[in-house]
């Protein structure tokens, strides 16, 4: 454990001095230090580090719950709804398609359709601030969109989770949905009505206390979510949900960032352990084709966001290069679907495809005035467009 986070550590360091993001260096780590790769092999069982795997999952959800407030629904108001929705239309419904075509069986689609269809918030983040357009214009969009895209993740993951479990008729399929929902659901109005008790149950001034108490809320409502057919990531996120709004919230969101970073990066790293190198040259096709499918899917989605906002050529390239980006829930459905015994080839398909666009995301948002000058409008009549835009 103490090599798996020193190898992520290093080649975190070495990849952050040219600009890229820690998580596809992460599953780089994790995929050379591993079973299957020729030299040193610091874990020969990636199942050693399922349960550690397992909690970086758990903080990683519950992290994202705590970010996202049903408020945030309400501020962006129609438009943030519209661009969501059509983003998640045309990449999702992208994702489906070319799912299909490969053949690979009905539920794989329906995961290459998740897959190809939600941006990495993460990685989305990280590039909005280390290019420092926090205070742009499209700015606001794009975080709208990816709360959308949260929205989104929850109600599929609770979706696809009965077909994934491999329910033997259709009834069953139906039963297990209906008792998923259903204590989603019960978690959704904890999180809406629920806010003044669970407040009161984690106001405490000490912090170890704190960090006990919201820690093992989030592992243990995960593990009751698995057992009911729900997610165990999607119920950490509604418990992050629930804990977002109370007055504790903001020192909780301090509080887990560092665990959420350390328990993560093992995500990533045991991901890695799972990838035979060997089966990447086998689904290099697919890969490319994916990636290609993912960037013209982006350019329009970001084309459609710029007219329903107002916008030029220079913000229009750069929602479309920002929110390329796909990680931390592609590699959530890759677990899934190794669980659910889905075909061998998706496994190392997304680590690529996520390996890819992980790199080629951050240098292409760094450089969006070269997709700029081919979109409609152009550099120049985008400036003084940008000028007068005002974030809805």
């Amino acid at each position: 454990m103490g090599g798996a986070f020193l190898a992520a550590a290093v080649l975190a360091r070495v990849g952050g001095r040219i600009g890229l993001p820690t998580i596809p260096l992460f599953i780089l780590a994790g995929i050379l230090l591993g079973p299957h790769t020729p030299g040193v092999a610091i874990v020969d069982d990636p199942h050693e580090l399922e349960m550690l795997s397992a909690l970086g999952l758990v903080l990683l959800l519950f992290y994202l719950g705590l970010e996202f407030h049903l408020d945030d629904l309400k501020a962006g108001g129609r438009k943030m709804a519209l661009a969501g929705g059509t983003y998640l239309a045309l990449n999702v419904g992208a994702g489906l398609g070319f799912g299909f075509a490969l053949g690979w069986g009905t539920s794989e689609a329906l995961v290459l359709a998740g897959v190809l269809g939600i941006s990495s918030s993460a990685i989305v983040t990280k590039v909005l601030v280390d290019l420092g357009r926090i205070g742009n214009a499209e700015t606001k969009p794009i975080l709208g969109i990816i709360v959308v895209e949260d929205v989104f993740l929850a109600l599929y993951l609770a979706a696809l989770q009965p077909i994934l479990s491999g329910a033997d008729s259709l009834s069953a399929a139906a039963a297990d949905g209906g008792k998923a929902f259903g204590f989603l659901l019960l978690l959704a109005l904890a999180a809406r009505f629920g806010t003044k008790v669970v407040s009161r149950l984690f106001d405490t001034k000490d912090d170890e206390l704190l960090v006990i108490s919201f820690l093992g809320a989030a592992v243990f409502v995960a593990g009751v979510s698995e057992w009911f057919g729900v997610a165990d990531a999607i119920g950490a996120f509604m418990v992050g949900l629930m804990l977002g709004s109370t007055a504790s919230g903001p020192r909780i969101l301090k509080l887990v960032h560092p665990l959420r970073d350390a328990f993560g990066a093992i995500f990533f790293f045991a991901f890695g352990l799972s990838i035979d190198p060997g089966d990447l040259p086998s689904v290099v096709w697919p890969v490319l084709a994916a990636v290609a499918v993912t960037m013209a899917m982006n350019v329009l989605a970001g084309l459609a966001a710029a007219k329903i906002y107002a916008f030029g050529a220079q913000a229009t390239a750069n929602i479309s290069t920002t929110l390329l980006a796909r990680g931390e829930f592609a590699l959530i459905l890759a677990t899934m679907a190794a669980g659910a015994g889905l075909d061998e080839r998706l496994s190392p398909f997304i680590a690529g495809y996520v390996l890819l666009l992980a790199v080629l995301a951050p240098l292409a948002a760094g450089r969006s005035d070269w997709l700029a000058r081919f979109l409609p409008g152009g550099p120049a009549k985008d400036q003084e467009t940008e000028k007068t835009a005002v974030p809805v």
